[in-house]
């Protein structure tokens, strides 16, 4: 069935905006500090200080919407976007710094959610998948395409902070200006750490190690490439390697786990992403092309591990549960993207850049044993009663208002 693009295309532009300019600062940052000569453990409280902030938006926005609206919180949100982003180039501190990552990070939490909410009463059941994709694509561009501005500029000066507050103000342009109606309230999301236990112990724990990888990799990778003497253009590159893995292996993982216990297809990944990681550190490696490569397996398995934990809870929950157990698990995932960037930072502080692989190796060493692990204390549901992998953006994961986009979320409200 076609899609009418004209409805979605001002939420589609504001995304690529919000996207591209949030891929510039998420690299940029990183890169200026380690430059500053700031420690990785320093470094790391930044980006801990995003994923703290950007999980609280996520709780905190909505009544900010409700009493607001969606357009004033929107457009608020975009301008506290573009003066963070300003902020950092005018009071180069550590310190000062996290507290700034933090308004970005609950900045832009709200702003993908009122995006995600408008886009989702512009669909129907028959076009909710096609628009889905659309944004995932989208999503995914604009990130990759704001990590490729930085080479164009110079991180030690403040022209790439006006091009990235410049980009998010572009973003509020769209939105603003479209004559969409509002949509409804956004979901909050909520948190029931015993009945997302006893639904499914392997998607807890599983969730919660996902989070530490991705966490430790987006925040310190472009550390290690700094520290490697690598160019702004190679340390985008290893990101959009990472990216590109995700991308390329997300739907193969998602179908063989749809044949077999996910569990152990939870386990096949963990155990490659350790893999991956102790031979990175054994062979020593610290050129480009073979990290690049090295990143590409590593994101082939690091950022589909939240789709594959998500969908084994999802194959034991509930109707009435789904959308409790799902905002809950996105809650806990980001609980473990504050924890992530602290591990890798203080590993890289103790045995150099490649800290950063003993972190995501020890995460992928848990990952696997606990998956592997369950497997021995639960049978798995039969293979006509799985539920389909959700397809997660590979930079972040979902906000509680992108599960109204899920076809079961669909199916509660009408029961």
């Amino acid at each position: 069935m076609s899609v009418p693009i004209l409805p979605i295309f001002s939420l589609l532009t504001s995304t690529l905006f919000l996207m591209a300019g949030a891929g510039l600062e998420g690299i940029l940052l990183p890169v200026r500090g380690s430059i500053e000569g700031w420690s990785p453990y320093e470094i790391g409280l930044i980006g801990t200080g995003y994923a703290v902030a950007f999980t609280l938006g996520c709780i905190f926005v909505p009544p900010l919407v409700r009493r607001a609206g969606h357009v004033r919180t929107f457009t608020s949100l975009a301008a506290l976007l573009a003066i963070a982003v300003l902020l950092h180039a005018l009071n180069v501190h550590p310190i000062a710094w996290i507290f700034i990552r933090g308004l970005s990070g609950f900045a832009l939490a709200g702003c993908y959610m009122i995006v995600e909410s408008w886009l989702n009463e512009r669909v129907t059941n028959e076009t909710r998948g096609t628009v889905f994709s659309l944004y995932m694509v989208v999503t995914m561009v604009g990130m990759m395409g704001g990590q490729y501005i930085m080479p164009l500029s110079r991180p030690e000066l403040t022209n790439p902070f006006m091009i990235c507050a410049i980009l998010f103000a572009f973003a509020v342009l769209p939105t603003a200006l479209s004559k969409a109606p509002a949509p409804k309230d956004l979901t909050t999301a909520t948190m029931d750490l015993p009945l997302i236990y006893r639904n499914s112990p392997a998607a807890a724990v599983g969730v919660f190690l996902a989070g530490i990888n991705a966490g430790a990799w987006n925040s310190m990778s472009p550390v290690f490439g700094n520290k490697l003497g690598f160019s702004t253009a190679e340390i985008a590159t290893l990101l959009v390697a990472t990216m590109a893995g995700g991308i390329v292996c997300q739907f193969p993982l998602g179908r063989l786990s749809d044949r077999f216990d996910r569990r152990y297809v939870m386990a096949l990944a963990g155990t490659i992403g350790f893999a991956v990681s102790i031979l990175t550190l054994v062979s020593g490696l610290n050129t480009p092309l073979p990290l690049f490569g090295a990143a590409f397996v590593l994101g082939a398995v690091l950022y589909p591990a939240y789709s594959l934990a998500v969908a084994h809870a999802n194959d034991y929950a509930a109707d009435q549960d789904f959308l409790k157990i799902s905002s809950g698990l996105l809650i806990l995932y980001g609980f473990g993207t504050m924890g992530g960037p602290m591990v890798a930072a203080s590993l890289m502080d103790g045995y150099g850049p490649s800290g950063i692989f003993l972190a995501v190796g020890a995460g992928n060493a848990a990952f696997a044993l606990y998956a592997f692990y369950r497997t021995f204390r639960r049978s798995a549901p039969p293979v006509e009663e799985k539920s389909d992998v959700p397809v997660i953006p590979v930079t972040r994961p979902q906000t509680p208002t992108t599960l109204a986009l899920d076809p079961r979320a669909e199916q509660v409200a009408a029961e």
